[in-house]
């Protein structure tokens, strides 16, 4: 699965030379939370919610209003936007960019191809990745299979499925402690209860 699959394609971005005001206005029109800075076609940059609250004025400054709006409409996107961001390629694995997320602790990746910016991938893509791969919005049944994790047992487990009336809608494999591991699937069909008694006489612990 990569990040091609699960990205943003329509991404909304903005001028290093337009104001806070005009980028706080897109992204409340938008419904957005990060920018990308654009300048002729390259990514220069990247702004976000937190860093416009923090060059912001507090409700607590002496400014007037009129200051205030002179300041948020004046001060340009090239001044405050982070410079160095962290970016992926589409073809990166999606386990990849979310490592890469975790360990810079940010909520999303501008995602450059050719030295173009061809989409953005955030925090709830890579959920909605994980849910696909949990077959959460898969049909059928949902069983879990835990056993010692030996040689032939995931044969083992397919070659039951086929025996009986059903259809594997998704599965996830996951390894725990002790050498074992659990299969997650999703199943269709008449037979669903034969197949988990064959499973369960060979040994298999079904959840």
């Amino acid at each position: 699965m990569y990040v091609r699959q699960f990205m943003t394609t329509q991404v909304f971005t903005i001028s290093p030379n337009e104001s806070i005001a005009d980028a706080m206005a897109l992204m409340r029109d938008k419904k957005i939370d990060r920018l990308p800075v654009v300048e002729k076609e390259k990514l220069i940059g990247l702004v976000t919610d937190g860093d416009l609250r923090e060059v912001s004025p507090s409700p607590a400054t002496t400014l007037s209003i009129f200051e205030l709006n002179y300041l948020v409409a004046k001060t340009t996107i090239r001044e405050i936007a982070v410079k160095k961001v962290i970016t992926c390629h589409p073809n990166m694995g999606i386990e990849d960019a979310a490592l890469l997320m975790r360990e810079h602790k940010i909520g999303g990746l501008p995602v450059v191809e050719n030295e173009k910016l061809v989409g953005i991938i955030t925090g709830y893509d890579i959920l909605d990745a994980f849910l696909d791969i949990m077959g959460s919005r898969s049909p059928g049944e949902r069983f879990v299979i835990e056993r010692k994790d030996e040689k032939g047992v995931l044969l083992d487990i397919a070659s039951t499925f086929k025996q009986y009336d059903t259809n594997v809608t998704s599965l996830a494999f996951y390894h725990l402690r002790e050498n074992k591991f659990q299969l997650l699937a999703h199943l269709q069909g008449e037979q669903l209860t034969e197949v988990k008694t064959s499973l369960e006489e060979k040994g298999y612990n079904i959840r």
